[in-house]
């Protein structure tokens, strides 16, 4: 991935009104992002991550800020004018034309040489799954089937930036899978960026290069798949990736300095790997259900538990503990074999290997 920027935001904010009570939708948004990256905006309804896309795309004009796509500044350019396509969660196809008119529709007014067009357009008609539907019309088509065409016809004109709103929220799971892999494969080959929005946190870590997680129109934290889940730097990005479980209690040092965790309302010190930004005092640990172990209850530095609940899951069983001081843990492990599920009402320590330990702020 090349590391100019294809996309740069600075300083963005969008009010839709002066009333000062009123949070904006977004709140001095930065960031850039690289040639041919694929790049996701994930968080909850309302975040801010549509209205930074449609920002992008033109369709909202920015309170404060700059919009730089390729370099150039586009503030006040309208969208026919920016070097990008969009894909809505609306399919917003023309319903008097087929299948592969409205993929060709694009082309056309890009004016494409008319003899390239249908090659052009049996290419994504391949890549979209739906050669056997070119001359369906649109209200003929699932739902799942229109937003493969309006995928389709965003991507045939080669737009230097793709924009995506949710485009795979329709698909059943299996295509949406399908549909996952052949996304990237077809960004890295076109060399586009992209910039995704989803509120699905599975499918983001597995299509982005890199995430921006939003919360209350800003930008918490950027980072790779990786970083965001296993670094999260604010409890709502450790919350909103995956699952996660937190108990509060205190930082201590031992005679190696080495860091310490005792639990609010444990007798038990937890040995874990503090941030350097932690010295001593109030912190929460969290740790992630599938870093866990659960043990023999008699082992020394362990949290102790009764289990409450066992959940079946396939590839995996769930346990739901309760602590000793009352606080719940999920613990995640691998069904390996034929070893029986442990049994509720079963008493059992949790190991939580230093390196699974995450201290955040109190």
């Amino acid at each position: 991935m090349e590391h100019r920027a294809s996309v740069e935001v600075q300083c963005v904010s969008k009010r839709y009104t002066d009333d000062p009570d009123v949070a904006p939708a977004l709140d001095e948004v930065s960031v850039n992002i690289a040639h041919n990256e694929f790049f996701t905006l994930l968080g909850p309804s309302g975040c801010g991550k549509t209205t930074l896309l449609r920002t992008i795309a033109g369709f909202e004009h920015v309170s404060s800020g700059e919009i730089r796509i390729g370099g150039q500044r586009v503030n006040d350019l309208p969208p026919f004018k920016r070097r990008v396509n969009t894909v809505f969660q609306s399919y917003a196809l023309f319903p008097h034309m087929t299948v592969a008119e409205n993929i060709a529709f694009g082309l056309e007014m890009q004016g494409l040489e008319r003899k390239a067009i249908p090659a052009r357009v049996k290419e994504m008609l391949a890549l979209v799954q739906m050669e056997h539907l070119a001359r369906r019309k649109p209200t003929e088509l699932s739902g799942g089937q229109q937003q493969r065409v309006a995928l389709a016809r965003a991507l045939a004109p080669k737009p230097d930036v793709l924009l995506l709103d949710e485009p795979l929220s329709a698909l059943d799971l299996k295509l949406r899978k399908e549909m996952q892999v052949e996304l990237k494969r077809v960004q890295k080959e076109a060399g586009i960026t992209f910039i995704f929005v989803t509120h699905d946190q599975e499918e983001a870590l597995t299509l982005s290069d890199r995430i921006a997680v939003m919360s209350a129109g800003k930008i918490l934290q950027i980072g790779g798949p990786n970083d965001i889940y296993e670094r999260p730097q604010h409890q709502f990005v450790a919350h909103f990736i995956g699952d996660i479980n937190f108990l509060p209690g205190n930082l201590k040092r031992d005679r190696d300095n080495q860091g310490l965790f005792q639990p609010t309302g444990l007798a038990v010190e937890i040995p874990c790997n503090p941030a350097p930004r932690f010295d001593r005092g109030p912190v929460q640990l969290a740790f992630r259900p599938e870093r866990s172990k659960l043990v023999d209850p008699t082992q020394p530095h362990h949290l102790r538990g009764v289990i409450e609940a066992v959940l079946y899951v396939g590839t995996a069983t769930l346990y739901q503990c309760r602590l000793g001081n009352d606080a719940k843990v999920m613990l995640r492990e691998s069904n390996e074999g034929l070893n029986g599920a442990r049994a509720v009402g079963e008493t059992v320590a949790v190991h939580l290997p230093p390196h699974a330990c995450l201290l955040m702020e109190a």
